[in-house]
Formats: C-alpha cells, sequence, structure tokens
C-alpha cells in the first residue's frame, strides 16, 4: 500500500539559502535524530544537489540496526525543487520531494514523502507498530532542527499567530 507523508515549515531564510543548506546531502545530518547513526558513505562534493546524484548512506532507522541506503536525485530544479528516490533501502519505494517557495519574506518549504512498505502483510504490520510512528517523529525532529538553526517567524516568538 503506497502512502503519503506532508509537511511544511516556514523558515525565516532566502530561496538561495534554502537551496544552499538543503540541497548539501552534508546537511542532512544536522537535522536527522543522533539515534539513526546517520553517516555519508563515500565522498559528497559540497556542490548543490543535481539530478543523477547518487548518495549512500548507513542509517539505523529502528533497534540500532545499521542498514545501507542509496538514493539518487531524480530530479533537481535550483533553487525551486529537488526529488530523490531509495535505490537501495528499507522501502520497497520511497520518493522524496523537497519543494522551496518563496513567501512572507521566508521560504515555506514543503516535504513530500511518497512510500511503500516491503513483506507484504509483514511490512503492513511494521509500519502500523513501528514506521508510522518512526518517521512523524523523524519528521517532528527535524521541524525543531530547522527552528533552531533558522529561527522561528517573528510574530509566533510573540505570540501573535
Amino acid at each position: 500500500m503506497m502512502r503519503v507523508l506532508e509537511r511544511e515549515q516556514w523558515l525565516p531564510i532566502t530561496l538561495e539559502e534554502a537551496w544552499a543548506f538543503f540541497g548539501s546531502p552534508r546537511n542532512l545530518a544536522k537535522i536527522t535524530p543522533n539515534d539513526m547513526g546517520f553517516m555519508i558513505r563515500g565522498d559528497v562534493k559540497d556542490a548543490p544537489v543535481h539530478a543523477g546524484q547518487q548518495i549512500t548512506y548507513t542509517v539505523r532507522p529502528l533497534f540500532g540496526i545499521p542498514l545501507t541506503w542509496v538514493t539518487c536525485i531524480a530530479a533537481a530544479d535550483a533553487p525551486h525543487r529537488f526529488v530523490d528516490v531509495q535505490l537501495r533501502g528499507p522501502y520497497k519505494r520511497w520518493w522524496h520531494e523537497h519543494t522551496f517557495i518563496a513567501k512572507d519574506g521566508g521560504v515555506l518549504m514543503k516535504d513530500r514523502v511518497e512510500y511503500e512498505m516491503p513483506w507484504g502483510p509483514l511490512g503492513e504490520l511494521a509500519h502500523r507498530l513501528l514506521v508510522k510512528d518512526r518517521l512523524k517523529a523523524i519528521f517532528d525532529h527535524r521541524f525543531k532542527a530547522l527552528e533552531s538553526i533558522f529561527g522561528r517567524r517573528r510574530d509566533e516568538r510573540l505570540g501573535l499567530v
């Protein structure tokens, strides 16, 4: 069964700053929970992501078990959008679109993840018991980490939202 996870967050930065940060695979570790043991394997240049780029990671998404995750940047339209897809990893299918829209003096960042679990009914059970909540926690962590790195909307800090 294909599932969709969508999130959005406004950041007080420019499109160019958003692209520089999110377009660098090295910055993913800064917004990933520490207990995931996220590590890029191989040489990743500091240049922004580009179509066709492959990135290999080691992650420990559940129970500390290390997994190799290989993604490919399927599309890149600087500074507005890029898509990464899983070539090898824990999901049957993983498609993640990152979109950046100039809005209200900052950037509205949107994530859309389309994913499918492997292993048929066993994968569906794992999703209900573990994966669904783990994905939510990962994206909740990212939200807080990005607020810490870039700050929050001024009217939110003043309690005026």
